[in-house]
C-alpha cells in the first residue's frame, strides 16, 4: 500500500503474483460531487482535478482504466409498457453518475480500489460489479 494523493486515501498495489490473474471490473458510481448543486465552480473544478489523478494513478499501476462520468438530465424506461420518465431519481444520493472499468487480480483488489475513489469526499457511493464479458 501507498499513499496517494486523493484527501490521504491508500491505493494498493497488485501483487506483482496477482497480475497475469487479472479480472476486468466496473466501478459504478453514485451521488458525490456531480450530484450536488451547493459547489462552487472552483470546488467541482477541484474535485474534479483529485479524480484525473486517481485515474491516472491507475494507468500507471497498469490497470487500463476507463470511463466516464454522465450528464444531466435524463430519462427511465420502466415496466412492459416502456414508461417514459423523467429522472432518473429522486434523490441525488441515488443518482448514477459515473463509471468506470478497469483491471483487478480479484474483487478484494477491486474493493480496495474503489475505497480510494474520491467521490466519498461529497458522500458519494461505488458498487464494484465484476465484467462478465472479457473483451471489454
Amino acid at each position: 500500500m501507498r499513499p496517494g494523493g486523493y484527501g490521504g486515501a491508500v491505493m494498493s498495489e497488485p501483487r506483482s503474483g496477482e497480475r497475469a490473474l487479472r479480472g476486468k471490473f466496473m466501478l459504478i458510481f453514485r451521488g458525490g460531487a456531480v450530484a450536488r448543486h451547493d459547489l462552487s465552480p472552483s470546488e467541482l473544478q477541484a474535485h474534479v482535478e483529485k479524480w484525473y489523478r486517481w485515474s491516472d494513478e491507475l494507468a500507471r499501476q497498469g490497470r487500463r482504466n476507463a470511463g466516464t462520468a454522465l450528464d444531466n438530465p435524463g430519462a427511465a424506461v420502466r415496466g412492459h409498457e416502456r414508461v417514459v420518465t423523467d429522472g432518473p431519481y429522486a434523490e441525488s444520493k441515488d443518482l448514477v453518475t459515473g463509471s468506470m472499468i478497469f483491471e483487478a487480480a480479484s474483487l478484494e483488489d477491486a474493493i480496495d480500489v474503489a475505497r480510494t475513489c474520491p467521490t466519498y469526499e461529497f458522500g458519494g457511493s461505488v458498487e464494484v460489479r465484476p465484467v462478465q464479458d472479457p473483451r471489454i
